[in-house]
């Protein structure tokens, strides 16, 4: 539960003896677990691991009235490794937000560190963020559902809800000189909440996505001589020149069940630019990925839950150097249950299966490579069961 660090701090207006409520409020989640992976490089493994469920944070948000409907906010929330206490997101201080802004009667303007406006509508569709974890994402979350990216140097607009109907967009300066274009990363997207129903759409682009995207959770400098994410799923298609999302999302609760899908189009474009990132397959032209879930959720009481998801990825044939690679086809089922202790603590237990085949991005067989995992498996196939507990205060 969230708990008021200060609350009626203010301060005199010069105007008058107006007086300026504000308050900030600590908030926090602590994860924690053991897996069990069946195949880690050709090994089994139980490991200590924290951040499944949720990633492990703390954070600050803050608000201030200025009167006439309108307000100062920000939020400053740092991840870290409950495990070793090591900062996440490549070290940042504040690596999972970091923004300040304005809100009015028809929405906030914030500035800084934060989350596509694209995702903010169709995620929390997404079983990852409900009940399987990240271990529960889309194969190396090649849509961004499950927030792995976020972005710098952003513009961003939120409306409040019109009769359930919202919306929101933003853009990322990319803050090269002589080209506006190079590094800059905008989104929109739209949702619709009313009774049982939940509809979210979203559309991403992210110029020189290797720089921009997937390589500024660092404290350093992003490099396009290195490919900045792991997963064979795309890692070599990292010399992309723009990365383009379109999402949808549609959840439907009839009594203690909840039926949910989300449909996802991901294309990497103009391969071939090392001044984004490597090219060792010598890939030109573009290539698209689809990737569709299907769930339900089941509210067996108000303490307990269980979930079921089938996900299919797949990616389209693309020209390398040495031939057509014909692309990798990915399904993983999820099931997950979630006991809650308390309205803070709650203990889970989550499986995910992941199977491969054909030919992944790096122009070798498919293997599979369940998400937030240090290392894939060595054939096509990979398990992942995980019991663990979450404390949120």
């Amino acid at each position: 539960m969230k708990f008021m660090c200060c609350v009626a701090t203010g301060a005199f207006l010069f105007a008058g003896n107006a007086y300026a409520q504000s308050s900030v409020t600590l908030y926090g989640i602590v994860d924690e677990g053991i897996n069990y992976n069946s195949n880690m490089n050709g090994s089994r493994s139980f490991a200590m691991q924290g951040g499944v469920m949720q990633g492990s944070r703390w954070g600050l948000r803050g608000t201030e009235d200025l009167g006439g409907g309108y307000g100062a906010v920000f939020v400053l929330e740092n991840g870290f490794d409950v495990n070793t206490g090591k900062l996440g997101q490549g070290g940042l201080l504040f690596g999972r937000q970091a923004s300040v802004g304005i809100t009015t009667p028809y929405g906030a303007f914030t500035f800084g560190r934060q989350y596509a406006s694209a995702i903010d509508f169709v995620s929390p569709i997404a079983v990852s963020n409900q009940w399987a974890g990240n271990v529960g994402t889309h194969p190396a979350d090649v849509d961004n559902l499950n927030d792995t990216f976020r972005v710098n140097n952003t513009i961003k607009f939120k409306s409040i809800s019109y009769s359930g109907f919202s919306f929101g967009g933003d853009y990322s300066v990319g803050g090269v000189a002589g080209d506006a274009t190079r590094n800059q990363v905008w989104s929109f997207g739209a949702g619709y909440v009313m009774g049982p129903l939940q509809v979210g759409v979203g559309y991403l682009n992210a110029r020189n996505p290797n720089i921009s995207l997937f390589g500024n959770a660092t404290s350093g400098t992003a490099s396009p001589a290195l490919a900045n994410t792991t997963y064979p799923v795309f890692s070599g298609f990292t010399s992309a020149h723009a990365y383009q999302l379109i999402s949808t999302g549609i959840a439907y609760t009839l009594g203690a069940a909840t039926l949910g899908a989300t449909y996802s189009n991901i294309a990497f474009k103009g391969l071939g630019d090392i001044t984004s990132g490597p090219n060792p397959s010598g890939y030109k032209g573009s290539v698209h990925f689809n990737s569709a879930e299907l769930s339900m959720k089941y509210q067996i009481s108000p303490a307990l839950l269980v979930g079921l998801a089938y996900n299919y990825t797949n990616s389209s044939s693309v020209s390398s150097a040495t031939g057509i690679n014909n692309g990798g086809t990915y399904h993983q089922g999820m099931a997950g249950i979630d006991y809650f202790l308390s309205r803070r603590t709650d203990i889970y237990l989550l499986g995910t299966y992941q199977k491969a085949s054909g030919t992944d991005s790096r122009n070798l067989p498919a293997i599979a490579s369940i998400n937030n995992q240090s290392s894939p498996s060595d054939n096509d196939h990979q398990a992942v069961i995980r019991i663990g507990i979450r404390h949120k205060f």
